[in-house]
């Protein structure tokens, strides 16, 4: 339960070999070369016009932890940048190797605490970045809802009016496109008028095996990360770029979007049931998207010996900086009935 991506049971392998046998038909010379560090023009093109931003501000990356640590890399070095936890631990370690000092945000049921982000950026710190992760965090599934976020902009526009070296608010959006129930906030980029850094993938919406992420940068910032790409990694994966252009251009990303959020609400829904069945005492977050449920077991256990004896694939909260007695539960990647299962044998096990 612990898979950091849908099951393989929800990716459209057919449809993308499809996509990639008439990309290479098409233009097999050009993107079985090297290319631009920027990435495969027609997909920048098309990000461009979804965020209304011109071409050259998007820059496709092999993975959006990529982006992430190409960007760290350039601003981070001996600064430190604010950050939710508990934390994506992935992300931890990105900027924790690109030389910066991690200082802790809280969240909880409403997403970050505002008040603490208020009283951190008071203080004298001057972080570089503020890296949040406000829809379906992972690890807690929590959601910041728009006046928290309209709040977190205010606030961070305040501070760079104040101060010459300018903070970068780093939005990370990976789970955004799985929304199946509620209302989409607005992004944290749509609330600053394009003044933050916005960062996804197409590796939960799509296939994460096809490593095709993306950034939305301030212009100053594109051209030099675009430089750092290549001299980094000579080339994007052009082929896999253009068949995720491929995909969106047929109109297969709409249909198989409805088709990935429909499955996820049907496990998450599986794991409520199991937990009001087998773990009523507990308590749990109830994402409307993404993949993950933040569990707090009763009784405040050890969770690391409780997961050894369940034989479960869930992740303890030590990880992501938080209690042992948390889990990060997965529902993307279980079939319904695998859920419940794995849910009673972890019940049992405690």
């Amino acid at each position: 339960m612990s898979a950091d991506q849908p099951g393989a049971d929800l990716l459209p392998a057919e449809e993308l070999a499809d996509c990639a046998a008439s990309v290479l038909a098409r233009d097999g010379k050009t993107i079985l070369s090297y290319g631009p560090g920027a990435g495969y023009a027609p997909l920048r093109e098309l990000i461009g016009e979804w965020f209304g931003v011109h071409p050259s501000r998007v820059l496709l990356t092999n993975g959006q932890l990529q982006g992430l640590g190409l960007l760290a890399g350039r601003v981070l070095p001996g600064r430190s940048v604010l950050v939710e936890y508990p934390i994506y631990d992935r992300a931890e370690r990105v900027l924790l190797g690109a030389g910066g000092s991690l200082i802790a945000l809280p969240v909880d049921e409403g997403g970050l605490v505002i008040e603490e982000l208020r009283h951190t950026l008071s203080m004298n710190i001057r972080p570089a970045m503020v890296y949040l992760q406000p829809s379906f965090h992972n690890p807690t599934g929590w959601t910041t809802p728009p006046a928290g976020r309209s709040r977190i902009v205010d606030l961070v526009i305040a501070q760079n009016r104040l101060q010459t070296e300018q903070i970068l608010l780093f939005e990370d959006d990976a789970y955004g496109l799985t929304r199946f129930e509620g209302e989409q906030p607005p992004a944290l980029f749509d609330v600053s008028a394009g003044r933050s850094v916005y960062s996804s993938s197409f590796s939960v919406a799509i296939a994460p095996g096809l490593r095709v992420g993306f950034l939305i940068l301030p212009a100053e910032l594109a051209d030099e990360l675009a430089d750092a790409a290549t001299a980094t990694y000579i080339t994007p994966a052009l082929l896999a770029q253009a068949t995720v252009f491929e995909f969106i251009g047929r109109r297969s990303f709409e249909t198989h979007l409805e088709r990935l959020r429909a499955a996820l609400r049907a496990r998450r829904d599986a794991m409520v049931a199991a937990l009001e069945r087998h773990l009523p005492d507990a308590t749990w977050s109830h994402p409307e998207g993404g993949l993950f449920m933040w569990v707090q077991l009763p009784g405040q256990p050890d969770g690391r010996e409780v997961l050894k004896r369940a034989r479960v694939s869930a992740v303890d909260g030590t990880r992501f900086g938080a209690v042992s007695s948390s889990l990060r539960l997965s529902f993307g990647f279980a079939a319904p009935d695998e859920i419940a299962a794995g849910v009673e044998r972890l019940a049992a096990a405690l």
